[in-house]
């Protein structure tokens, strides 16, 4: 019977916990600015102007884009603060 390599099973644990969690997705309007989404997210999702301004084009281009990954207590925070904006936005659980 061969043996288990540890270093194959540490990697596949690494693998099983980063597939877990939650993501914040943020939805196509044709009512809210570019300007607006990108200030929103910077604002409160903490992205850097470049990171906002791409997430908006995904949006637009899209009709969504996963701008956020993390738990869901932290993500529900920044989603209500994002739908308070008048900004379409859910928290979903990654499969």
């Amino acid at each position: 019977m061969p043996q288990e390599n540890p270093i194959y099973l540490e990697e596949h644990e690494v693998e099983v916990l980063d597939s877990t969690g939650y993501v914040l997705i943020v939805w196509n309007d044709d009512i809210n600015t570019f300007d607006w989404v990108i200030k929103t997210l910077i604002e409160v999702c903490k992205h850097e102007p470049e990171q906002a301004e791409q997430c908006a084009m995904i949006v637009h281009f899209k009709g969504k884009c996963d701008v956020k990954k993390g738990s869901f207590e932290e993500l529900k925070t920044m989603c209500e603060a994002i739908v308070d904006r008048g900004i379409g936005a859910t928290v979903e659980e990654l499969k």
